[in-house]
């Protein structure tokens, strides 16, 4: 499911394979902007079914934390 997850990120954000990892940080992608982070919350819970609440989500900082608070 990590993995599933991680490659979708990296769809969205239009980057090569291998770029995000599960310590990838939002800040460290310029491609990773607050319209990517809302496009990422919303196709995980519509294409995965994983559920992260918006005040939750509007604060993830990292991939490792997004895996946290999703319970994966």
């Amino acid at each position: 499911m990590r993995q599933k997850v991680i490659a979708l990120i990296e769809e969205i954000l239009n980057v090569p394979r291998g770029t995000v990892t599960e310590s990838t940080m939002v800040a460290e992608l310029e491609e990773w902007d607050s319209l990517a982070h809302v496009m990422i919350i919303g196709e995980l819970e519509q294409r995965l079914g994983v559920n992260i609440p918006l005040e939750e989500a509007i604060e993830l900082s990292g991939v490792q934390e997004l895996f946290e608070k999703a319970g994966i």
